[in-house]
């Protein structure tokens, strides 16, 4: 896999060239005259966690907002019109690298997927590692990352429900649900606690503990800071009934205790 500029410029060879991302965060605005019209050989994708951008493909606008993904049919034109504070990432990928051929298949159109809030941190954190494993060199990681992230963007349920790691991460990451232990999703699946782990560290690259942990972790931070429970309400509601080991757990990932967070988040929004 060869690595390249990765920017969307018209003159740029992507002969050699089967995936590449890079990482966007622009402050205030970026005006269309500044980002050149073109098109790629490749897929092309678009994914913000934080503000918007405007792109037009084939006389089609769309706005794209943070937890919404944005896949760009090969050979098809496209501009970005403009970025304002926009954060996240953006590449292309030839669907040859996919596990599943079937999947590239769906994409002859533009796609623009919006993701729940706790799917959307999971999709966030799954560019992260994309974006880890091109910077590294670590290309066998990325054909399955991408496969993972267009079966849960673009494929329909009665697919998704034979990928047992699929259903694992898509049980976590439900709204509302709360993040249980190893051998309960073991349950769920008919398998043990073992095989679902060994399965879960393939194909993703971490371990089944880490994601319980940003489950549990993205799902205290959205309560803390949209609703007034109380902070032993918002451990049990994340599967930690002992309010002291769900502090220590929330200070270690974020450096604050769950009290100040949710002091420092609602000063934001004052």
């Amino acid at each position: 896999m060869k690595v390249v500029v990765p920017y969307w410029l018209p003159e740029a060879d992507f002969s050699d060239t089967d995936f590449f991302i890079r990482r966007m965060d622009t402050s205030g605005h970026v005006r269309a005259a500044q980002v050149p019209t073109g098109s790629v050989p490749l897929t092309g994708f678009l994914y913000l966690t934080g503000g918007e951008a405007l792109v037009e493909a084939e006389g089609d606008s769309y706005l794209c907002y943070p937890g919404q993904l944005l896949l760009i049919p090969e050979n098809m034109s496209f501009a970005i019109r403009y970025y304002q504070d926009a954060k996240g990432y953006s590449g292309a990928f030839s669907t040859t690298i996919l596990p599943d051929a079937r999947l590239g298949v769906r994409i002859s159109k533009v796609i623009h997927h919006a993701f729940w809030f706790d799917e959307a941190s999971f999709v966030g954190e799954l560019f992260n590692l994309l974006a880890r494993a091109f910077e590294d060199g670590r290309t066998e990681r990325i054909g399955k990352g991408l496969d993972m992230l267009l079966t849960l963007a673009i494929t329909p349920e009665s697919y998704r429900e034979n990928h047992a790691v699929t259903r694992f991460l898509d049980r976590i990451f439900t709204p509302d649900a709360v993040p249980g232990t190893i051998s309960d999703y073991a349950r769920e699946e008919g398998v043990s606690a073992g095989w679902l782990s060994r399965m879960v560290k393939k194909e993703t690259g971490r371990s089944i503990g880490v994601w319980i942990e940003l489950a549990r972790l993205t799902r205290a931070k959205r309560l803390l800071q949209e609703t007034d429970m109380s902070v032993i309400d918002v451990a049990a509601a994340v599967g930690l009934d002992d309010q002291s080991y769900f502090a220590r757990f929330f200070r270690k990932h974020t450096g604050m205790t769950p009290t100040a967070f949710r002091s420092k988040m609602c000063g934001k929004h004052r």
